[in-house]
């Protein structure tokens, strides 16, 4: 194994994560931790890229000739579709991308797993979604992947609202059209119907923001979820707790994400991994 400790050498394989703000990133600490328990040397460093200024930055990024891979958040997830070869078939689906990898051949693909992180974490507390009537907030590139996983895992109805109504109108065109099953409604509040109430709006993330919705309709059984991960309790969530909601936090999506995006960006670099693991990852 790696030790903790173990220097950047001029063979370390590099990573990025890029977004605005990025303070509130996980993934440098996940994903560092991952490959020292995986012998890995490399490292993830977070950048904190404007969107005026990513065009520049992405093409200054993949010029640098030991960097594989980058992990993609806020708000870049859909500007970046623009800078790649090619898409995942999750990212196909969901018109975004939360990380990217350098290819053998020089070109960069992107692909999704917010989804299938958020509703791996589901599944990892306990929680089954089947025929779950969920109300969902902010339909960006996370919220559309959430959406779009959590059709795909069998819930029953989904309400759409975010303050961009395209978007809105977009990603409930996009679910009838791939689920036709499944009951999509957009605008209104969450209220009793709802089994699942989800943030994926940045809001939360900074000090003094309002609740992204108001939860005084839901019912004392329904869950409320929030897709920030800093605070780990956002106002929502511990407004929530304070009504007896049962509250499912930000960071159960990273971290059932993280072997998912570690795979994808395994597959097509060239990581050295100790002789005792083998090929990373």
């Amino acid at each position: 194994m790696k030790p903790s400790n173990a220097p950047i050498t001029g063979d370390t394989r590099l990573f990025a994560i890029v977004g605005d703000p990025i303070a509130q990133a996980k993934s440098p600490a996940l994903f560092n931790q991952l490959f020292v328990d995986l012998g890995v040397n490399a490292v993830l460093v977070p950048l904190q890229i404007p969107s005026a200024r990513l065009p520049v930055a992405i093409a200054g990024l993949k010029a640098f000739a030991n960097l594989d891979g980058i992990v993609v958040t806020v708000p870049h997830k859909v500007a970046i579709l623009e800078h790649l070869d090619l898409l995942g078939a999750h990212a196909q689906a969901v018109g975004a991308v939360n990380c990217m990898r350098r290819l053998a051949d020089g070109r960069w693909e992107g692909e999704m797993y917010d989804g299938a992180g958020f509703v791996a974490g589901l599944h990892a507390q306990g929680l089954c979604s089947a025929n779950w009537r969920v109300f969902l907030t902010g339909c960006g590139g996370a919220g559309k992947a959430v959406a779009h996983a959590m059709a795909g895992a069998g819930i029953a109805a989904i309400r759409l609202v975010d303050s961009q109504l395209h978007r809105q109108h977009e990603l409930a065109e996009q679910l009838r059209a791939i689920h036709p099953r499944l009951h999509v409604s957009q605008g209104g509040v969450a209220d009793a119907e709802h089994d699942l109430a989800i943030n994926a709006t940045p809001c939360g993330m900074a000090e003094g923001d309002p609740l992204p919705f108001a939860i005084d309709k839901l019912r004392p059984d329904a869950i409320v979820a929030d897709l920030v991960m800093k605070p780990e309790r956002t106002p929502l969530l511990a407004a929530a707790e304070a009504r007896g909601h049962r509250i499912h936090l930000g960071r159960h999506l990273l971290e059932n994400q993280a072997a998912l995006v570690a795979a994808f960006f395994g597959a097509a670099t060239s990581l050295q991994a100790t002789p005792t693991h083998g090929e990373y990852p």
